[in-house]
């Protein structure tokens, strides 16, 4: 998601209304076949749509506190907070169908799609926190072997090293795109989205208006002009806490 114009109070009183842009590169169309996203695209979308939304409803007065100007370790609290919604079974029946005939996604196999985001979730968490460990090593030194500090990582939280030969840092774009020294967030932020979304859209439901307004209102639409934690004591009406991020890890609370 790019933002292209902050929403802001423009001079004599007007609004000058958000302009944001996704670019994506997703499975393109076929001689004879539209373009059909996989599972994957689309939840990737819906992250990438949630930054978005973020920028679009901001209602912050000033540039440098507009849609996702907020603290980096909950920047992405929006957008992994939008994810949920292509793991749950009453939104997945409303962005779905065949191609041809627009038929429903039979229940059996909606139902395993639904449970398979606990498939190799370990795994998934783990290589989160090889990235975060990583990106802190190189950031907490004056210089730093980043081949040897990946796989120093690796060997910390996955039990074996990155594979001989290899150097992970040289592609891994997040280090000089401003997520360095910060990558952690991603991890710190989805302890919050998951936090707001057991605790307010699981309750009243995930299509819930009034849920969704909370929502904007208490998150989307303050940017940056409110400290995230005092924005979710808002949203949730109590400290937020780890819970909900554990229970959707697998573990019990």
């Amino acid at each position: 998601a790019s933002e292209l114009s902050s929403g802001i109070n423009a001079e004599y009183g007007d609004r000058q209304p958000a302009v944001c842009a996704l670019v994506c590169n997703f499975t393109a169309p076929t001689g004879d076949k539209p373009a059909l996203l996989t599972h994957s695209e689309v939840e990737t979308y819906f992250h990438e749509f949630g930054h978005a939304m973020h920028q679009i409803c901001s209602q912050a007065e000033h540039a440098y506190f507009a849609g996702t100007s907020v603290e980096r370790d909950f920047v992405e609290a929006p957008s992994q907070m939008l994810e949920n919604w292509c793991w749950e079974p009453e939104s997945l029946k409303l962005m779905s169908g065949h191609y041809k005939d627009g038929s429903p996604i039979p229940e059996d196999l909606l139902g395993k799609l639904v449970a398979s985001k606990q498939a190799n979730v370990a795994t998934t968490t783990c290589r989160q926190l090889v990235f975060g460990l990583f990106d802190q090593s190189i950031h907490t030194k004056e210089s730093a072997d980043t081949a040897q500090c990946f796989s120093d990582a690796h060997q910390q939280v996955m039990g074996n090293p990155a594979p001989a030969g290899t150097n992970f840092a040289a592609q891994f774009g997040h280090m000089a795109g401003g997520y360095d020294a910060q990558y952690y967030g991603y991890m710190w932020s989805e302890v919050y989205s998951d936090d707001m979304f057991q605790t307010v859209f699981k309750d009243a439901g995930v299509l819930s208006q009034e849920a969704g307004l909370k929502y904007r209102t208490s998150i989307l639409q303050p940017g940056g002009s409110v400290d995230a934690f005092d924005m979710l004591r808002n949203m949730l009406g109590r400290e937020p806490n780890s819970n909900a991020f554990f229970k959707a890890k697998g573990f019990t609370v």
